[in-house]
């Protein structure tokens, strides 16, 4: 979706017109999905750590893309494109691990949930 909305930006799809409008609309959008997201964080914390690791990860990314875009640092953009990666490959281990187990293969250790109950 973020794609989309700096594609629609970009050729002024949503008639904005400024550059700091179109910044603006990008801080919110961050913002709005930052906190969502820092939001099912919280809720994994009794899950196993891969799925804390994901949205965790998922968080700097957004963390990163929204500071970069704050900034103007290509920079920061660049670092929040490498956690992207990173949180892509958790999701792959854990996508993974529910294939294995669907076709009768053992599961993956996924760690320990950070919090006990």
């Amino acid at each position: 979706s973020y794609a989309v909305l700096v594609l629609g930006l970009v050729h002024n799809w949503f008639g904005l017109g400024t550059v700091v409008n179109a910044v603006s609309v990008q801080e919110l959008f961050l913002v709005s999905w930052l906190v969502v997201i820092v939001m099912l964080t919280l809720a994994t914390l009794r899950l196993p750590l891969a799925f804390t690791v994901l949205f965790g990860l998922v968080d700097v990314a957004l963390l990163l893309v929204l500071l970069g875009t704050t900034q103007a640092s290509t920079g920061l953009l660049k670092a929040g494109g490498y956690v992207v990666f990173a949180f892509a490959a958790v999701g792959v281990y854990l996508f993974y691990d529910a294939t294995t187990q669907a076709t009768g293969g053992p599961a993956l250790p996924l760690g320990k949930p950070l919090i006990h109950g």
